[in-house]
């Protein structure tokens, strides 16, 4: 058994080194390689959500901000 809480199907941050579980997707686009439609997805937890929104939204990258629960409703639904 695994120390870590996280599981091998629990989506986990995209931060570099982070482990923890994600709770945040922020959806994105590099309008210089994809179309306005099209969305790219990082995960987030609640500790790195605030670093990688800057992060996207100061290249103007960042699209939305949805919490993990609710954008996967979205995608089944």
């Amino acid at each position: 058994m695994r120390d870590d809480p996280v599981s091998d199907e629990t989506p986990i941050c995209s931060a570099k080194g982070c482990r923890a579980a994600a709770v945040w997707v922020l959806a994105w686009n590099n309008p210089k390689l994809h179309t306005p439609d099209r969305r790219k997805t990082w995960l987030a937890c609640e500790e790195h959500r605030e670093h990688l929104s800057q992060f996207l939204g100061v290249r103007g990258f960042l699209k939305d901000v949805v919490p993990l629960a609710e954008w996967e409703a979205g995608a089944t639904g």
